[in-house]
């Protein structure tokens, strides 16, 4: 039973996962201004919360794309459970090959996304992860990491389009109605969530052609539930890729 954390730039996933299960899965904010100590509270308050012993733990692993904030989650993660957490980053084995023009500048998490990717779908594949930024990167039918798209995220999409335009109002995310939408509000719910719906067939159709077959689709992060269903091609969705991914990331570095 190790403990995995993705410290992602909106949001810090931290899990509980072994072999046989996930027994939690909770956010906490990123944010640069807190201290070791109060991330320590909130990861100990977590613990608390599922009645697990943190220092019964196996170990503890960190994928991150908030370096600067790396060594403050690290002390955190120490103080409450007395371990060294393994950092994902160049030089981990990971079973993949990285066809990119610097592998190094691979965002940890779509390596992470990747590896569990692999190890629980069949190839060619194409991962979602839709977080701050949505990300769709594909993996061929060798398992070859061969690239993908960086695109903005639903709320950072949508809080733009709030704050650049003074009639708009920030509305909350559910699911649409109508793709024809009868007032200001549902016409931006259906715009923003439609909209990335299309987007994202589009690109699974031009990943599809350039792999030149049907791939398998997964979708993954908080906001994956929201358009999935949205979309014209199959997509399964899996909550907890990152956290299988940092398990067998942690067992290929120990």
């Amino acid at each position: 039973m190790i403990l995995a954390v993705d410290m992602g730039n909106s949001n810090i996933v931290l899990g509980v996962i072994d072999d046989r299960k996930t027994w939690f899965m909770e956010r906490i904010t990123t944010d640069t201004r807190r201290t070791d100590l109060e991330y320590a509270i909130s990861i100990k308050n977590i613990f608390e919360l599922h009645r697990i012993n943190p220092r019964t733990l196996e170990g503890a692993i960190l994928s991150s794309v908030v370096p600067p904030l790396n060594p403050t989650l690290l002390d955190a993660i120490r103080k409450v459970t007395g371990l060294n957490s393994k950092l994902v980053g160049s030089g981990m084995k990971t079973g993949i090959n990285i066809k990119m023009d610097d592998p190094k500048k691979v965002g940890s998490d779509l390596i992470v996304d990747s590896v569990a990717a692999k190890a629980n779908y069949p190839l060619p594949i194409i991962v979602i992860d839709m977080g701050t930024a949505t990300t769709i990167t594909a993996l061929n039918q060798d398992g070859d990491y061969v690239g993908g798209i960086i695109y903005p995220g639903l709320r950072v999409s949508l809080d733009t389009l709030s704050t650049r335009t003074a009639q708009l109002p920030h509305i909350d995310l559910e699911q649409p109605g109508s793709i024809l939408a009868k007032n200001t509000v549902e016409s931006m719910r259906s715009g923003i969530l439609y909209g990335t719906a299309a987007m994202m067939d589009g690109c699974i159709d031009r990943m599809e052609d350039a792999l030149g077959c049907e791939a398998t689709v997964v979708a993954t992060g908080g906001l994956a539930p929201f358009v999935s269903p949205l979309c014209r091609h199959r997509i399964l969705i899996d909550e907890n890729l990152l956290l299988k991914g940092l398990l067998i990331l942690y067992r290929k570095n120990s």
